[in-house]
């Protein structure tokens, strides 16, 4: 297993090693032993899968308030997305800049995304599969979104019509947000 960091402190892209042969593959998609080496001790409790049928959806910017802010690691498992992590840390040297990541059940690459990002994607296949883990339950009193066309982040998603829910087109932009995490 592999860390790479990102532009983004706090945001690492994960790589694990695959195992082939004429049967198939195996990989080993965490491990609490690889993750302490990177120096990272993130104690997950809920495992969230989620589908998108067509190509185009895009899902996002999702985040919770304190007090149950969420690290996410999220891979894709079935076809193609690219994966976004946007800084709304309130006095980062980062604030509102994004990173973004193609994640793909051929390349098993993963996106650890640390508390203080919004997180989306947009799908580029149909059938799309993700799942990712979470170290804080869902929380629908600090439940957020942001605006994924806010001008103030800008993120280049490459899609002219994305399909998006009603949440995600009425979410506010970053600006209007009562995002509450603080840069230290």
């Amino acid at each position: 297993m592999e860390l790479t960091e990102t532009e983004l402190a706090g945001v690492f892209l994960i790589e694990p090693k695959v195992f082939g042969d004429n049967r198939g593959w195996f990989t080993e998609t965490y491990s609490e032993i690889n993750f302490k080496r990177f120096g990272i001790d993130t104690v997950f409790v809920q495992d969230n899968h989620s589908y998108s049928a067509q190509k185009g959806t895009l899902r996002g910017l999702h985040f919770q308030n304190a007090p149950f802010t969420q690290t996410k690691l999220i891979r894709c498992t079935r076809g193609r997305i690219i994966d976004v992590a946007v800084d709304i840390r309130k006095g980062s040297p980062n604030y509102a800049k994004w990173v973004a990541v193609e994640l793909s059940a051929e390349n098993f690459k993963q996106l650890y995304i640390s508390k203080g990002f919004a997180h989306g994607f947009l799908t580029l296949t149909d059938d799309v599969e993700i799942q990712y883990k979470v170290d804080e339950f869902y929380s629908p009193e600090c439940d957020r979104s942001i605006r994924f066309d806010d001008p103030t982040i800008g993120i280049e998603w490459g899609a002219k019509s994305p399909v998006v829910s009603q949440k995600d087109q009425n979410a506010q932009l970053l600006s209007e947000s009562d995002c509450n995490f603080i840069y230290e």
